[in-house]
């Protein structure tokens, strides 16, 4: 039996109550969501049948399963999962939404939010998901749920949109047109990564590009529709394009990127560097601000989602649910959202934000698992899908469902890595259902993906 301290407070057990904290958010988001803290152990459960609407038995929110083994035609009997983090999987309307498959598959999926009903799309095969003609990780449009931005196979340099309702792909930039220096070529040795993503308004776009695979690319690259191009260079500090201060980053020591994120006011570029920690680009300046993981005094550590102006992280100095947001133009000024804080360990968090508004008030919503893949549930918050307040008043977790993910490293897969709708109302997840859905025929564990209304 653990102990553990929470607050000022110590429990012994594994069924005790601390007090719950009551909500002061300007608009109740969610009013029948579980917001004590109660250690809640996971019921039993078959995985359940696809697309057939069913309770969760611990937190009893509405959930849906999406996939499962006959859902990539290609790849029978192959896993499917959600983008997660940054990316928006939910078209503007939550009727529309997308999963990947084996083989960069990007499937697309037609939703009714009021029966969590999910169908084909009007150019797809009945019971089938539309197979987009994109690479992984595409982002819906944040202004018209028709479109969504994202690169294809063969232009994996060209920014891309395609509408839903006509089934046509049109270039959007071809960012060898840039101007980077030095120039971008073309073939295998020169590509782009899974991250494009679009400002609030729709008016800018960026992409992270110019290496052979992922955490190889030194551009940054963002396109506003109305100025033209503007980039950085990672690796020369160089700062360039048709609009912005041009001239030498403020940060100088080299680096290649993981993955860059726009923020959703099309201010900031968060830029993300294997495990030493993230930058942020002051997009209209030379201004590259640092945030060093392995530094108490910034709290850069841990898994992040990027909002309008503001980032949240979950840090992990004090305790796993340990949540603070600070401004993207001032790192170093951070917010506690969640308190007191838990002084327990032994779950990562994943974080999305697609649900932002201009004053990055939303709820953030995440979901909890252990990195070491153990199922024992001796904490409140472990295993679960929730969100979390962001405006500062008060602080509220709302709990939702058990993911039911069981990590099986290193598949990346069986994460429950999730993404929630714009309207705030869906968490679309991937999980392994208890590690209950077997494994494909190379061998690898099978995950599907689900969807549990936030209400």
């Amino acid at each position: 039996m653990r102990i553990y301290e929470r607050g000022f407070r110590v429990f012994l057990g594994v069924a005790t109550l601390a007090t719950p904290i009551t909500s002061a958010q300007s608009s109740q988001p969610y009013p029948h969501a579980v917001t004590d803290q109660l250690i809640r152990q996971e019921t039993p459960m078959l995985p359940p049948t696809r697309t057939v609407v069913f309770t969760d038995p611990d937190f009893g929110s509405s959930m849906v399963r999406v996939t499962d083994a006959t859902t990539n035609a290609e790849f029978p009997g192959a896993f499917l999962q959600t983008e997660g983090g940054q990316a928006n999987e939910w078209s503007g309307d939550a009727l529309k939404f997308y999963v990947q498959g084996k083989g960069g598959r990007v499937f697309a999926f037609a939703f009714d939010p009021t029966k969590m009903s999910v169908n084909s799309l009007p150019n797809a095969k009945p019971g089938e998901g539309l197979v987009l003609p994109l690479r992984s990780g595409p982002s819906f449009s944040f202004v018209d749920p028709d479109l969504i931005y994202g690169t294809s196979g063969p232009a994996p340099l060209t920014i891309t949109s395609y509408r839903f309702s006509t089934g046509v792909s049109t270039p959007l930039l071809d960012t060898r047109n840039c101007g980077v220096q030095p120039p971008l070529g073309s073939g295998p040795s020169v590509t782009s990564d899974d991250d494009v993503s679009p400002s609030l308004d729709d008016t800018r776009i960026s992409i992270s590009e110019g290496g052979s695979q992922f955490g190889k690319h030194m551009f940054v690259v963002v396109y506003d529709k109305n100025l033209g191009c503007r980039w950085y260079n990672t690796q020369t500090g160089q700062i360039g394009g048709q609009w912005g201060a041009t001239g030498t980053a403020t940060v100088t020591t080299p680096y290649l990127i993981n993955h860059a994120y726009l923020s959703r006011s099309g201010n900031y570029v968060f830029i993300l560097v294997n495990w030493f920690g993230w930058y942020v680009w002051d997009l209209s300046t030379l201004t590259v601000s640092a945030c060093p993981v392995h530094s108490d005094l910034y709290e850069c550590a841990g898994y992040r989602a990027v909002g309008y102006d503001h980032l949240v992280n979950s840090p992990a100095i004090l305790g796993d649910m340990q949540t603070v947001k600070r401004p993207l133009g001032k790192v170093a000024e951070i917010s506690q959202l969640v308190w007191p804080v838990s002084y327990e360990w032994g779950q990562e968090r994943h974080f999305t934000w697609s649900n932002v508004n201009v004053d990055d008030s939303t709820p953030v919503c995440g979901s909890t698992y252990s990195y070491d893949g153990d199922t024992s549930i001796d904490q409140p918050y472990q295993g679960e899908i929730f969100c979390i307040e962001t405006d500062g008043v008060a602080s509220t977790i709302w709990r939702f469902a058990h993911n039911r993910a069981t990590y099986i490293p290193p598949y990346f897969q069986t994460q429950p890595l999730g993404s929630v709708s714009q309207n705030g109302s869906f968490f679309l997840f991937t999980s392994d259902w208890d590690a209950q859905l077997g494994t494909g025929a190379n061998g690898k564990p099978r995950a599907d993906v689900f969807i549990v209304r936030l209400d």
